[in-house]
């Protein structure tokens, strides 16, 4: 006997979709779950069945071939029409499954049991059933069991409903957030071209770099799905990549740094000092498009101290009278100032020397 819809149909399979678990690969945590109804049953099969509209779906299945069935064959499609627990000792007794084709034909299935699968919502959406090729019946601890561990396919297929729901708010703000970069960056230029005030130049240009770190930062995060650290390798990298990409083709930038945690607000200071040193190097070392390199790296001395390192190989810095300076400070002195700041946020010394080959700063600070 094919089942009556159930009186909520459409609510019910929308809920079943919310789920998006239809047609998708096997997973351990639903095999075992089958695997452990079938032994705790003591039937040769144990079906996760998901009742579509035109069909019954196993998201997993123990001693049953076929992955999914028409409904003329579905004893879950029965079940979910009666309370949490379906029963059916003998299916050759039962008005609902006499003619089956599971019982009149090949498997020759008899017996039946099935703990309805409720979405939150009240919706059932299938049943964690076993079946077997002889008449019984379970024992209460059998009934439990079953009931117990459809509880949990659903807490499953909750949990991954909610991830799959943050990784897209989270790729929705991903995207925000860029655009919002993007539009920040391109009304920076637009200024900064407008402008012929010198020192209002240099203070657009630094705002401009403090927004590429910060985006450089804000990728990094969204790799770290809420984690509030990042990894030191993986961020000086990506930032690497975007000062080289705004580099003259005159200058190269290059970076290195050994695996471990930065806390954001270490990363966010690190990205200022890095991005300063490479805008002032460029500005200031390498005149008249002399070539030359700028590198940065990140070295960790085990458990205990980073060193941050930046050099380049450029000309133009006094071997007097600017030691423990900011290689060629910016007009406004801004930059050197939120160096200066963004050393005081790593509680780091912050060393510096000039010679006319070039430029070193260096800043140590605690993990």
């Amino acid at each position: 006997m094919l089942a009556d819809p159930p009186p909520e149909q459409d609510a019910r399979l929308e809920t079943l979709r919310s789920y998006d678990v239809l047609d998708t690969d096997a997973e351990a945590d639903f095999d075992d779950i089958v695997d452990l109804a079938s032994k705790i049953c003591d039937t040769p099969v144990s079906l996760i069945s998901l009742v579509d509209e035109g069909r019954q779906w196993f998201k997993a299945r123990v001693g049953f071939e076929p992955h999914e069935t028409a409904l003329d064959q579905s004893v879950c499609s029965h079940a979910i029409l009666s309370e949490d627990f379906t029963e059916i000792p003998d299916m050759g007794a039962d008005s609902r499954t006499v003619d089956n084709p599971l019982y009149i034909g090949d498997p020759r299935v008899k017996f039946y049991a099935g703990a309805n699968l409720v979405a939150p919502n009240g919706q059932p959406i299938g049943t964690l059933c076993v079946l077997d090729t002889k008449p019984r019946t379970l024992t209460e601890f059998q009934r439990q069991a079953l009931q117990t561990l459809s509880r949990h396919v659903m807490m499953q297929l909750e949990l991954r409903k909610k991830i799959r729901i943050e990784a897209a708010l989270r790729a929705e703000m991903d995207h925000r957030v860029k655009n919002s970069f993007q539009t920040i960056a391109s009304l920076l230029r637009m200024a900064s071209r407008k402008v012929k005030d010198a020192d209002a130049k240099d203070v657009l240009a630094l705002v401009e770099r403090r927004f590429t770190a910060v985006a450089s930062l804000h990728g990094e995060l969204m790799t770290r799905e809420g984690k509030d650290t990042v990894g030191a390798d993986s961020f000086l990298n990506q930032l690497g990549k975007l000062l080289a990409a705004g580099a003259p083709d005159n200058v190269t930038v290059t970076c290195t740094a050994d695996p471990g945690e930065l806390q954001v607000i270490q990363a966010s200071a690190i990205g200022m000092i890095v991005s300063e040193f490479v805008a002032n190097s460029i500005k200031h070392a390498f005149k008249g498009g002399r070539a030359g390199e700028v590198t940065l790296s990140l070295r960790s001395d085990g458990d205990a101290r980073w060193l941050l390192e930046c050099r380049d190989n450029g000309g133009g810095h006094e071997p007097s009278g600017s030691r423990g300076t900011v290689s060629g400070a910016d007009s406004t002195g801004l930059g050197q100032k939120l160096m200066a700041t963004a050393a005081e946020q790593l509680n780091g010394r912050l060393t510096t020397d000039f010679t006319p080959e070039g430029a070193v700063m260096m800043v140590s600070f605690a993990k």
